[in-house]
């Protein structure tokens, strides 16, 4: 049955619990005694801006350092090292330059245990210190990251503290508190991502959801199966069927003090396919090597709800997973049947593969029953957008361009690449089915990304909606700036910054 939070005590426990960040970041006037020190490099009119001591430029130059953004040299200090941080020229200093630069630091630690930085001194005037601080440690939260519950014999990190040092005080260490929040929540949407699809069930997922929101001030609706059957939930039921695991619908809420009617809310529905084989549209063994990581839009949203109270926004927030497996069992849902959506609308399968846009349509269909004043939906979507876009850039798209600028000008600012795609009218007709309101898949190999955006645009009606498919960034296979091979948490430092600043459409 579903059931609504608080009701702690009979909770089932996830089985252990997620990875915490274990490197610490704080604040001082000074650099901790032969401690390692990291500064920013501004590379001016005549070149690199050097330290007092630092080696001279043209020696620095012969070992291809200029001072610009992304450079790195780590040269012999009087009490350690320092690691000279390129940041490229003044006029083009952006937060996330600095958020590399924190995360490069962290890379190139070389067995210290301590690191003390100046970076943040090295912002202009112009530049808000707390969002700079925000940025640097978010750079090196990020970079330190390990998932490594799974091996019987690990190397602790050497490096387990980084101090902030300079000119200090209540900006930077408003900055520092931030970026650890942040840094929580992405870390959390990795975590979840890394799990084996084995221990990470949908309903696991859900216990989690139920622990995270009794220590979030959230509150929170399970669906269980029988609920999902009983109220129309028919995308996640049909994908679920060739499943031996049940699958569950997660709704968690979150409400400012004093919030009324009129409080805008935001919804965040995030496709929670916890391993996807294709169905009966198997996959090959290596299609389904990362598939672990296709609820990873549900990830995303658990992360960024896990911390949305201590950031306390003014706005409602409500995020919704839809959660199951996409298997091929005796019992699973076949080409040619039809599916019928909370919101009433049928779909016949024609492929399903095509499995995620089939749950992500009852999860919005139930925002918009909700009153959600904009939807953002994140999933790891169509294998198009990968071919489109590569594996570092998120595709948007949306029926409200003001909302799609939001969210890009946000993703911007954080450091996360977006590229907008089109939804043709015109090719609403590929998703045309002779005997359903819709097909789940349109015409092959034709605008892959795009026609699944028109399928999940039916389902939020006037709604101001933004669709990312992050199917490219998710995962990664490389430990680079400050991702970490596996699981990115990508567009949650996105999300987390919409909500601080969030403009209510108009519809």
């Amino acid at each position: 049955m579903a059931f609504l939070l608080p009701l702690v005590a009979e909770l089932v426990a996830f089985e252990r619990p997620v990875v915490s960040l274990t490197l610490t970041v704080s604040s001082a006037k000074l650099a901790p005694k032969g401690a390692a020190v990291g500064v920013g490099v501004i590379l001016g009119k005549n070149g690199p801006e050097l330290p007092a001591g630092a080696p001279s430029a043209a020696v620095l130059a012969a070992r291809g350092f200029e001072g610009k953004a992304g450079q790195l040299a780590v040269v012999p200090g009087r009490s350690g090292s320092v690691i000279l941080l390129g940041l490229g020229p003044s006029s083009a200093l952006t937060t996330d330059i600095f958020r590399s630069a924190g995360a490069s630091l962290v890379r190139s630690s070389f067995g210290e245990t301590v690191i003390a930085t100046s970076l943040v001194d090295s912002a202009p005037a112009k530049m808000d210190r707390a969002a700079v601080a925000q940025a640097v440690t978010e750079g090196v939260l990020l970079a330190s990251y390990q998932f490594t519950v799974y091996k019987s014999q690990t190397k602790p990190r050497e490096l387990t503290s980084v101090v902030v040092f300079g000119k200090v005080g209540r900006l930077v260490d408003q900055g520092i508190a931030k970026g650890r929040i942040v840094a929580e929540a992405v870390a959390l949407a990795r975590d979840l991502v890394n799990e084996p699809a084995m221990t990470l069930t949908p309903a696991h997922f859900a216990d989690l959801s139920i622990e995270v929101a009794a220590k979030s001030d959230l509150s929170v609706r399970v669906w269980d199966e029988h609920d999902i059957e009983r109220e129309g939930l028919g995308g996640i039921r049909g994908v679920s069927l060739g499943s031996t695991q049940p699958p569950r619908l997660v709704k968690l809420t979150y409400s400012p003090v004093g919030a009324t009617k009129r409080t805008p809310t935001l919804a965040l529905v995030g496709k929670g396919i916890t391993f996807d084989s294709g169905g009966l549209s198997l996959k090959s063994n290596d299609g389904m090597l990362t598939m672990k990581c296709d609820m990873g839009g549900a990830g995303a949203v658990l992360g960024v709800m896990s911390v949305i109270a201590r950031l306390a926004p003014a706005i409602r927030v409500v995020g919704y997973c839809c959660l199951t497996e996409n298997m091929p069992g005796p019992a699973a849902f076949k080409l040619l049947d039809v599916l019928t959506a909370r919101n009433g609308k049928t779909v016949e399968i024609y492929n399903t593969d095509a499995e995620g846009r089939l749950v992500l349509m009852d999860g919005l269909s139930l925002a918009v029953e909700d009153g959600a004043d904009a939807i953002i939906d994140l999933a790891t979507l169509t294998g198009a957008a990968i071919v489109a876009l590569g594996t570092e850039i998120t595709a948007v798209m949306g029926n409200h361009q003001g909302l799609v600028d939001q969210v890009r000008e946000v993703a911007t600012v954080v450091g996360e690449d977006t590229w907008q795609l089109p939804l043709p009218a015109r090719y609403r007709k590929q998703l045309e089915s002779p005997i359903a309101d819709l097909k789940n898949i349109g015409n092959a190999g034709q605008a892959g990304s795009s026609v699944a955006g028109l399928f999940l645009q039916e389902f939020v009606g006037n709604t101001p909606w933004v669709h990312l498919d992050i199917a490219g960034p998710a995962f990664t296979s490389a430990d680079e700036g400050i991702v970490t091979r596996g699981g990115t948490g990508v567009m949650v430092r996105t999300l987390i910054e919409l909500i601080a600043n969030f403009s209510v459409p108009t519809k």
